[in-house]
């Protein structure tokens, strides 16, 4: 890799619905097998690029897709762990994450800035002319760092200017790709409006059952109702294979044949993907684990892939009118599925209003101060998308605020009077969300004897104590033996409660690079980095939790090679 380049930046509208169809080559030299679609609904975002398979194991090489510079490289625990970020001079830039190691120069350069700020996460920034790389060249090797739950390559490619990620196959990589699987729809789910509206004499959200036709289509069951509905799907695409359940590209709405919404995932911005919780039916979500993608908006929210829509996708329905709602849902290689739904008037026949539900009436557009007991919570002006009543109690010291069923927009305030605590156990305390029997940490802040936590969900919240040191375990060579042949060293960490805040190694008295897989638990280390000395060498490695809680390790080894 030359490390001299004139990098010219070329300066143009990536908006335009005209992207370059053969700038970009494939980012692995192996048949593009798609395990994660653009767009697909994720736990709280959309996916921001493709997931490509690497025939289940790591180390395959990873090929940069166009001439350009390395502008980024971020090394993370969690996320995209390992991920470099090309920039090209026709204005996009490439994404290249969970990799297991770079090429050799680059590596060089990463292994510098660990060492320099004695960390295993960084971050780090290139001018044009440091990182040069050219089309083709090898950058890295695939992995699995990182939030990963498999050996892939995620992929992405972005507006360089506004950070926009846009869907790899609008770039010609459509033409890598084989697609000739339909998408398949699961459910359908009809909603009611408000609490007047019933639906086949329910005022709750129907799951209407779906029958398929001759020709892979379906079709329901006539829907009856007296006002206005809207409709929800749950569909998934197998994409390049027939056992992955890949997210959908576009989904459209018909009234009697007429387009009513529509959306589809051509691109998004990382500000955006936090409203999947309201995009998809998120109580549903929460309760039975079904994604139902919404077919309308109740409430106007910032989404691109929405907000496009002229209509609402709310259906009026009137009397001695009768209507076909038809869903069409399609991949990217315009692969499609329908259902059909017919729907009627029927005056409401339910004899019994709607129970209301009982709690504190909250406007989604007005700021709310709460005190309950030893509790504080404090909602600014628009944290939640609907209004809603909420349930809020707080017994024994323990704030049951609501479900977890409500999808939360911004994050709001938390707060536990702990005046009667003692310092010690004020020093160890924090404000925990509780989930059965798991206890999730948030991070705390204490003022005046009063612990306060921002948080983005609804449900249980507790002060919990952490007095408990982390543990260091699975060492993989004995104190005072020969580990000659051992190209590396590792041990296992773990904590309870707060969890692992900090971890640092050392050999003969120098800090080392462990890098630190979250989910094995295991930190290693590599003897490539030359910290060691033929003979014994002393390790050392300190553990601390986010409480302070701090567990010392030390051994020995000898090592003559």
């Amino acid at each position: 890799m030359r490390m001299s380049f004139l990098f010219v930046f070329i300066v143009f509208n990536c908006f335009s619905q005209e992207y370059p169809q053969d700038y970009f080559r494939s980012p692995l030299d192996i048949p593009l097998d798609i395990s994660g679609s653009f767009g697909e609904l994720r736990s709280n975002h959309f996916h921001s690029g493709l997931d490509l398979k690497t025939n289940a194991v790591e180390g395959l090489s990873v090929y940069a897709a166009a001439d350009g510079y390395i502008s980024r490289i971020k090394i993370s625990t969690w996320g995209y762990g390992k991920a470099i970020y090309i920039t090209h001079p026709n204005g996009y830039t490439s994404v290249y994450a969970h990799l297991q190691k770079t090429n050799s120069t680059i590596a060089e350069v990463i292994k510098n800035k660990h060492y320099a700020e004695k960390d295993f996460e960084i971050e780090m920034f290139f001018k044009p002319s440091e990182l040069p790389v050219k089309k083709g060249e090898i950058i890295a090797y695939s992995g699995n760092s990182g939030g990963s739950g498999g050996p892939h390559l995620h992929f992405e490619i972005r507006n360089t200017k506004t950070e926009q990620t846009i869907n790899p196959l609008l770039f010609g990589f459509d033409k890598l790709v084989k697609d000739k699987f339909r998408p398949k729809i699961n459910g359908i789910v009809v909603y009611p409006m408000d609490e007047t509206i019933a639906i086949n004499n329910s005022y709750e959200p129907q799951n209407i059952p779906i029958s398929a036709n001759s020709d892979g289509n379906y079709i329901t069951n006539k829907i009856l109702t007296n006002g206005s509905i809207g409709f929800g799907v749950n569909a998934f695409d197998n994409m390049t294979n027939s056992w992955n359940k890949n997210g959908v590209y576009k989904v459209s709405g018909f009234v009697n044949g007429v387009l009513y919404f529509t959306y589809k995932f051509d691109s998004f911005s990382f500000d955006e993907t936090k409203h999947i919780n309201y995009f998809l039916d998120f109580e549903r979500f929460k309760k039975l684990g079904q994604r139902f993608q919404k077919m309308f908006i109740k409430n106007n929210y910032s989404l691109s892939i929405v907000d496009s829509n002229i209509k609402n996708g709310i259906l009026k329905v009137q009397p001695a009118t009768t209507y076909t709602y038809k869903i069409v849902v399609e991949d990217f290689f315009k692969n499609a599925t329908s259902v059909e739904i017919p729907v009627a008037f029927k005056e409401n026949l339910i004899e019994n209003q709607k129970q209301v539900t009982s709690g504190k009436n909250i406007k989604a557009k007005n700021e709310y101060n709460f005190e309950e007991d030893i509790c504080s919570i404090y909602f600014p002006a628009n944290t939640f998308y609907e209004d809603f009543k909420m349930k809020m109690d707080v017994k024994n010291g323990v704030l049951f605020l609501h479900e977890d069923e409500v999808p939360v927009k911004n994050s709001f305030t938390v707060s536990f009077d702990v005046s009667d605590f003692d310092q010690e156990t004020k020093d160890k305390s924090f404000i925990a969300y509780v989930d059965g029997n798991d206890i999730s940490y948030n991070n705390t802040y204490l003022k005046n004897s009063k612990l306060s936590t921002k948080v983005k969900k609804l449900g249980t919240y507790k002060v919990v104590q952490d007095k408990t040191v982390p543990k260091i375990y699975g060492v993989s060579f004995e104190k005072g033996k020969t580990i000659n042949t051992a190209k590396t060293f590792s041990i296992k960490i773990s904590d309870d409660l707060s969890g692992i805040d900090s971890y640092n190694g050392y050999l003969n008295g120098k800090w080392i690079l462990m890098e630190y897989d979250y989910k094995t638990n295991k930190l290693t280390h590599n003897f490539s980095d030359n910290i060691y000395v033929k003979g014994l060498n002393e390790f050392k490695l300190v553990v601390k939790d986010k409480m302070n809680n701090t567990t010392v390790f030390e051994s020995n080894f000898i090592k003559n090679n």
